[in-house]
């Protein structure tokens, strides 16, 4: 048998992972002997009880990433610009 590499990506059910939860905060399992009694990788584990530990770091953040989205009146404005550019292109050009 060979070593595997890489991640697995195993998804664990809500149901499981109170299972685990109740386990720790009753004091009947630490990181490491849960971690071996139910085959998880510690450090997945250990970011479960970080979770229940201090649950306001992983409250969604108020801004996204990626390109804010533009308003209706963004897309008006713009617009709006636009068309005063073409017609300025076509004066420049009916000059010539």
């Amino acid at each position: 048998m060979g070593h595997t590499y890489g991640q697995k990506n195993r998804k664990y059910s809500k149901e499981f992972k109170e299972q685990i939860k109740t386990i720790y905060l009753n004091g009947n399992g630490t990181k490491n002997s849960i971690s071996r009694d139910y085959d998880l990788p510690i450090k997945t584990v250990g970011t479960w009880i970080d979770k229940w530990n201090h649950p306001e770091r992983y409250l969604p953040k108020g801004k996204k990433k990626g390109r804010p989205k533009d308003s209706e009146t963004d897309w008006k404005e713009k617009y709006e610009i636009l068309k005063k550019y073409q017609a300025f292109l076509k004066a420049q050009r009916e000059r010539k």
